[in-house]
């Protein structure tokens, strides 16, 4: 069985795989992955790739070294099943990279747009031939919401969670309303202009926030959502990784 693991700047997610079929999601620490070890006794484990876009912890180092199996560390130079064109691949997060990698695989020889909600808003384009064309990078609705507390006076912090209405009619509700709708539009936005030159286009989302994210888009779009996006990616590319040793 496979171990995946894909450690962001706020979480850390665990995941088995048996062969290309995901058996079971862990959410844990990114500083200490106390969970391996009951994940190892539970599962024979033969391989496994971590993505990380933090430095690891010497914790996270010793657990990793007490499980006995090979792990590919993901980075620029490791062999993809695609074409990257990224200019300055060794500053690409590989979870960005892994995210389009599964929906490729989920949908190949289709134009792919990948939307990942999560501490950033990361949106990728992948080509029908294969060929990651690259992205961009926008702040995620808690950085926002916590930007505007921050770098304003008298601005309160508020929780992404609650009334949502079109117009706020408290400071809050004004601030909640103000962010996400923000969001909404800044997706539907760089979805309807990446489909004035890709008609064909299919979206998929994923990411912490992207339940929040997707509530006000038009669900008759091409959309699909899929929280696990980046594991199955990370996946691929360990197996495809065996298949070049």
């Amino acid at each position: 069985m496979n171990l995946v693991i894909d450690i962001g700047n706020t979480a850390a997610k665990i995941a088995v795989f048996d062969e290309t079929k995901l058996v079971e999601t862990i959410y844990g620490d990114n500083h200490s992955l106390a969970e391996l070890p009951d994940i190892a006794k539970k599962y024979p484990l033969q391989k496994g790739i971590l993505a990380s876009v933090i430095t690891l912890t010497d914790e996270v180092q010793a657990q990793l070294g007490a499980l006995g199996i090979k792990i590919l560390h993901v980075g620029a130079d490791t062999p993809i099943p695609i074409i990257n064109l990224y200019k300055t691949p060794q500053t690409l997060g590989m979870d960005r990279l892994a995210a389009v990698i599964a929906a490729n695989e989920l949908c190949p020889g289709k134009d792919l747009l990948v939307i990942d909600a999560g501490t950033c808003i990361t949106y990728d384009f992948i080509d029908a031939t294969g060929k990651y064309r690259g992205g961009n990078i926008s702040p995620g609705i808690n950085m926002r919401l916590k930007a505007l507390h921050g770098f304003t006076d008298k601005l309160p912090l508020v929780s992404p969670h609650g009334e949502i209405p079109l117009w706020g009619d408290t400071t809050e509700t004004a601030i909640r309303a103000g962010v996400v709708h923000g969001v909404e539009v800044e997706i539907e936005g760089y979805i309807r202009q990446t489909e004035e030159n890709h008609p064909s286009l299919c979206v998929f989302l994923t990411g912490g926030d992207g339940g929040v994210a997707l509530n006000g888009i038009n669900e008759k779009k091409n959309i699909f959502a899929d929280r696990n996006l980046v594991l199955k990616g990370l996946n691929r590319i360990l197996n495809y990784n065996d298949t070049l040793s």
